[in-house]
């Protein structure tokens, strides 16, 4: 990112002050669509530092898929739980925006989201002879990220978790003596 911003500067594609203020503007960003935004007029679609995929889905049909560890999530994605559990660990994935909307489809199959503190969770839609769970908390302060869950559940169920940090995470790591 730094370097295609240098490189910009340095043959008059930016000036200095367009430089500096997008420097910036890498530096405070929170989200990859963010960042991507910074680059799309210097450079074509396959020279861009960043790169971002939003035709992935997540299905669990009579079985199991799940999204965890470093992952991009698009700004809007398809989830289908049939018969089957979809677990999507949000804790170390890469928001492209700062409001994600997850369509979700959930026929006799559980979908579970793992959220870090700090991300509102809005879970809204159709529930027929099922649940969604959504923990009660606090809400999330202003400017930070929110993912909406827009959910057709028939016979299964939708659940958020936020897990809590532990008090002692040395005791965690540490074996036995």
């Amino acid at each position: 990112m730094a370097a295609l911003l240098s490189e910009a500067a340095g043959d008059g594609r930016l000036t200095l002050t367009e430089h500096s203020e997008r420097a910036e503007r890498a530096c405070s960003a929170r989200t990859l669509g963010e960042l991507a935004a910074l680059t799309q007029d210097l450079a074509g679609p396959a020279a861009q530092p960043i790169r971002l995929d939003t035709r992935r889905s997540v299905a669990g049909i009579f079985g199991k898929d799940r999204r965890e560890g470093r992952w991009v999530v698009p700004e809007t994605f398809p989830v289908a739980a049939i018969c089957g559990e979809v677990v999507l660990d949000l804790r170390e994935a890469l928001l492209q925006t700062r409001r994600i909307t997850i369509y979700a489809t959930v026929i006799a199959g559980h979908l579970d989201l793992i959220v870090p503190d700090g991300i509102a969770v809005e879970v809204t839609g159709t529930a027929i002879l099922s649940r969604k769970k959504v923990p009660t908390g606090r809400p999330a302060a202003p400017g930070l990220p929110v993912i909406e869950v827009r959910a057709l559940v028939v016979g299964g169920s939708v659940r958020v978790d936020t897990p809590r940090r532990s008090r002692w995470p040395g005791l965690r790591r540490r074996g036995p003596a």
